[in-house]
């Protein structure tokens, strides 16, 4: 905390304030000399930059002041703003084109500026946290909230696509990986479902992947990943037809142990957790990719899907073109209606 003395001056009807050394040097000296100027209806701060220059004569060091710019009361409100933007700019480090937004008029001139770039980077700065809080506390019209959260949630779920893409094309094979992905944007599995449970163990040795509930009932459903390098399909050149891979078959055979225990577990609610209630529960394994796959393997994991009771298998490329899918429907105009309707965003191709 900075402490300021105001002293009146003598010689004329203006207060000053203790120099302010900016630069030193052996060769020079640099101060900015603030001062008050009273008028009748009102102070203005105005200030004098001095420059000296140092000199030694024949004896000692001396300070002689060289040149000086006075700063009226306008000329610094302009040149206040000027400075902290121009700082703010170089902490960034790169050159480019910024915009700055003054927040005491709350507007901008965005001039060249793509508004949909605009619309981006500002979402981005409404979804930190600091942010966030202050806007909770500030009173905002319906409709602004409305916009800035759905603004905020876009950026966030495009965002994690982006990760999800960037892991799979950098050939990321670790589940847990993936597993932290997915209990952070279990939107993906469709808005048919609400955030995940934090609950993850239903039974002494049984512990799940996600446990997502429904929208509409509330129920239930299961979410078991496997390693996105692990084969989905083998192809029977006997009989012409694909099956499903060992791997497959193994989490298929897990998932029905996982969906029975569930079952009984928590028909009524789980113990100690009354409010987890799982009916009849569905499971979706998510393992492997199909993003070079043929015609005739989407077609037959599409078959395989449909003739299996209460399990779904999908790859990560299509949880991540569900998500991408998602994202395209939320962010599509809907002039008719004040909110979007829930309603489950599925892809065909796979089965679900």
């Amino acid at each position: 905390m900075d402490t300021i003395y105001r002293r009146p001056a003598k010689s004329a009807p203006v207060s000053y304030s203790d120099p302010v050394v900016l630069h030193d040097s052996s060769r020079s000296r640099i101060t900015l000399i603030p001062f008050f100027i009273q008028h009748s209806d009102h102070t203005e701060f105005a200030a004098k930059i001095v420059t000296y220059k140092k000199q030694r004569p024949p004896l000692d060091w001396s300070v002689i002041e060289e040149k000086s710019v006075t700063f009226t009361g306008e000329s610094l409100q302009k040149l206040l703003p000027a400075l902290r933007s121009h700082l703010r700019v170089s902490e960034e480090g790169a050159d480019g084109e910024y915009l700055v937004i003054r927040v005491q008029e709350g507007t901008a001139n965005l001039g060249t500026h793509d508004p949909a770039s605009v619309a981006s980077a500002l979402a981005k700065v409404l979804g930190q946290q600091e942010i966030v809080k202050h806007l909770q506390e500030t009173e905002l019209s319906t409709e602004l909230v409305k916009a800035l959260k759905a603004s905020i949630r876009l950026s966030e779920m495009r965002s994690a696509i982006a990760a999800l893409r960037n892991n799979l094309d950098s050939e990321i094979t670790d589940e847990g990986t993936y597993q932290k992905w997915c209990e952070s944007h279990s939107w993906a599995f469709g808005n048919a479902y609400v955030m995940r449970d934090q609950v993850r163990m239903v039974s002494p040795g049984d512990q799940l992947d996600l446990l997502l509930p429904t929208v509409i009932a509330g129920y239930r459903d299961i979410v078991e990943l496997k390693r996105p390098d692990m084969p989905v399909l083998k192809y029977d050149l006997a009989h012409r037809n694909y099956y499903f891979s060992s791997d497959v078959s193994k989490a298929i055979g897990q998932c029905h142990r996982y969906l029975d225990v569930l079952h009984d577990e928590a028909a009524k609610g789980l113990r100690d957790h009354p409010d987890i209630v799982a009916y009849h529960p569905r499971a979706v394994i998510v393992i492997g990719r199909s993003s070079k796959w043929e015609t005739g393997q989407h077609r037959a994991l599409h078959g395989l899907n449909r003739r299996l009771s209460g399990v779904t298998i999908m790859t990560y490329d299509h949880l991540l073109a569900q998500g991408e899918r998602l994202i395209e429907v939320l962010s599509a105009p809907q002039p008719d209606a004040e909110e979007y309707q829930e309603t489950e965003v599925v892809d065909d191709d796979w089965g679900m």
